[in-house]
């Protein structure tokens, strides 16, 4: 009897290890919320025995994390400039390094809204009193916005009616909600509420908007985490990306 229990124990033990042993954390930026999520359902239900955890926001925020001791198997960045930090850092071994999606940088106006915004400079009108713009410290949409912004020489004028915000789905909630009269987002988080918000235009920038992604330099489960990466490069991923309206890297 008692060897019997001992082996139902056993098994109940390696059965739980088992279900455990592709267990790992993604950080990753806010604007890839609904994409990551869509992609982890295929990739459990490919891979059984996996588990993704998700940690969604700000890149620069993620990167913070991850440098006070956040344990995180992959991160991927909405942005070039965080990534580069990450490894400066020894976060992320550059060898690891892969652009997986692009994206566009859009200003968005509440779907009800009657003011016509056709370029940058329309930023200048009375009537637009307060923009949503990510911190350009830490978030890479604001930081996209600025430089724009600042190739047309108009960052002073718009930088006056800055509605900072944390990450670039707050910027998106603000506008929705009709708090602000416009707002810097990703084409790909316009297309999310397109019963609230609607898009003015696509901002012209001298850089593509390329994200990438890596394996963490103190991965506790290494071999998953390179799956997942690799993973996001597949055509299966890459399908449900174009889904919610990014492009191929």
């Amino acid at each position: 009897m008692q060897t019997r229990l001992l082996t139902i124990a056993l098994s109940g033990w390696l059965l739980s290890s088992s279900v455990f042993a592709g267990e790992i954390t993604v950080s990753a930026a806010a604007s890839l919320t609904n994409a990551f999520k869509d992609i982890a359902q295929s990739f459990e239900a490919k891979n059984p025995g996996s588990k993704i955890n998700f940690n969604f926001g700000a890149s620069g925020a993620l990167l913070q994390q991850m440098a006070k001791g956040a344990p995180v198997d992959v991160f991927a960045s909405a942005d070039q400039e965080t990534m580069d930090s990450a490894i400066k850092q020894k976060l992320v071994n550059a060898s690891e390094r892969k652009d997986f999606v692009r994206n566009a940088l859009v200003l968005i106006v509440p779907s009800d809204s009657k003011l016509k915004l056709q370029q940058l400079v329309d930023l200048q009108q009375p009537a637009v009193k307060h923009v949503a713009l990510g911190v350009p410290a830490s978030v890479p949409v604001g930081r996209y916005a600025k430089r724009a912004l600042e190739l047309a020489h108009l960052w002073p004028a718009v930088e006056a009616k800055a509605i900072n915000t944390q990450n670039v789905r707050q910027s998106l909630d603000y506008v929705a909600r009709g708090e602000v009269e416009a707002g810097f987002v990703y084409q790909t988080d316009a297309g999310i509420m397109p019963d609230k918000v609607k898009i003015a235009f696509t901002v012209p920038l001298d850089e593509s908007i390329s994200y990438p992604v890596a394996r963490t330099a103190n991965s506790s489960n290494a071999a998953e985490a390179q799956r997942f990466v690799n993973y996001l490069l597949s055509p299966a991923a890459q399908a449900v990306l174009a889904r919610y309206g990014f492009q191929k890297p």
